[in-house]
């Protein structure tokens, strides 16, 4: 059922609407080279041949998972002839073309510069990580959606309807509630829609109603398009972090519940959700941080799925909490002032004294023990001379950063009575 003309291509109007670059290379027939991202079933290798045949040139199809560079030099070589011979130009289609290194991929510069070959790579993974950048440059990359639920549906229909080449023949039975299941358990996959739709053909048989039952047994299980080294992982990671820091306690668990069934491993999510306790929520909550690690060694103690609950717990929490990055903005500021001064000596007073030639060099003079003085703090200063005054930490306005701040205010108020009352015009 792989559509033979862009009339029965469904999806994609992205790029091949009125005016946009696809469709304008395709009405001048000027094919150009272009790297195609998107998920499996997308329609790249087909979008792809119906390119090379609107623009008029040679398609030839190359997999970068079963053939090696000698096949692209072969490739290529021929393409140089059909040239000289005044042929049309070769399109080369490099399918997963992510499995080439960086020196196979950069054996393609000098012949899609030179104009040998058209390379029109397809790839499901992130060119940002894996296409070289020479080839970036020379290969505008295309990014393919997946397919939508009413683009899905017209593809089955016209697989139900085709009898040369589809399902016509059997005349099947398919109410539209069911059409729709199929459609949205496709995960925009055109691939898997006709899989799943032959899976069931085979089970109603000719004349047969393809009916609920029947599609949850030709389904069998849904897995997720998911890859723990790869742009899911992290895009899914990235959703849930951002679902707890905007306190969506719905959508960090339905994130969460993704990445577990997808089989991320669950340690590593505990520990992203410390993190998040730390980075996010800090001291607006500090009971965030406990909760998390009690959920990293619940799940722990427990494994799955019954320690999924307590990640699922925390998660809850997290979301729920009131936020502040105060500790995080603070830490990166004393991280900065320690680099800018990695030479600032601590001052005399704070300094240990555990030698006698120490003492008399005046380490530890003057100290002051906060607690023996009557304000409990004392009038000295424990930052280095040129940081004096400097504050880091500033608390926020919610949950228990409240407290700190008005903690803060107490410390200060105190330190410059007793500053005061010693006749003390400094920090001490």
């Amino acid at each position: 059922m792989r559509p033979r003309t862009f009339a029965e291509f469904q999806g994609q109007t992205h790029l091949l609407g009125e005016g946009r670059a696809l469709r304008v290379m395709i009405e001048t027939a000027r094919p150009a080279s272009m790297i195609l991202w998107g998920p499996p079933g997308s329609g790249k290798t087909t979008l792809a041949r119906l390119f090379a045949e609107a623009t008029g040139v040679r398609f030839v199809p190359f997999s970068a998972v079963t053939e090696g560079i000698a096949r692209v030099r072969e490739i290529i070589a021929e393409a140089e002839v059909r040239l000289q011979a005044g042929e049309p130009s070769t399109l080369l289609f490099c399918d997963e073309i992510h499995r080439f290194n960086k020196a196979q991929q950069d054996a393609f510069l000098p012949h899609v510069e030179a104009g040998t070959i058209v390379l029109v790579g397809a790839t499901t993974e992130n060119p940002s990580f894996e296409i070289v950048r020479p080839l970036l440059s020379r290969a505008p990359v295309y990014v393919l959606q997946p397919l939508t639920d009413d683009d899905v549906q017209a593809i089955v229909r016209q697989a139900l309807g085709d009898a040369e080449r589809g399902l016509g023949a059997l005349e099947l039975n398919i109410d539209g509630e069911v059409l729709a299941q199929l459609a949205r358990q496709a995960d925009g996959d055109a691939r898997r829609a006709l899989g799943v739709l032959e899976g069931a053909a085979l089970i109603a048989g000719p004349g047969g109603t393809v009916d609920l039952r029947v599609l949850k047994e030709a389904l069998q299980h849904r897995f997720a398009a998911y890859d723990k080294g790869g742009e899911a992982h992290y895009n899914l990671i990235s959703a849930l972090h951002k679902a707890v820091r905007g306190s969506d306690a719905d959508g960090a668990l339905y994130w969460l519940a993704r990445m577990l069934d997808a089989g991320e491993d669950a340690l590593y999510i505990a520990r992203r959700l410390v993190r998040m306790a730390s980075e996010d929520i800090g001291l607006a909550d500090p009971q965030a941080l406990e909760v998390t690690l009690a959920a990293r060694d619940a799940f722990h103690f427990l494994g799955a799925p019954e320690g999924e609950l307590a990640l699922a717990e925390a998660t809850v929490y997290l979301a729920l909490a009131p936020k502040s990055n105060r500790v995080y903005r603070a830490w990166k500021a004393a991280r900065t002032a320690a680099r800018e001064y990695p030479a600032a000596e601590v001052p005399m007073h704070i300094r240990n004294a555990p030698t006698g030639l120490m003492k008399d060099l005046g380490y530890g003079k003057g100290y002051r023990y906060d607690p023996d003085t009557p304000e409990g703090v004392a009038p000295q200063a424990y930052l280095p001379e040129p940081l004096e005054g400097t504050r880091f930490y500033e608390p926020g306005r919610f949950g228990f950063e409240k407290t700190l701040a008005e903690r803060i205010a107490w410390f200060n108020r105190r330190r410059a009575e007793a500053r005061a009352r010693e006749g003390d015009p400094g920090l001490g």
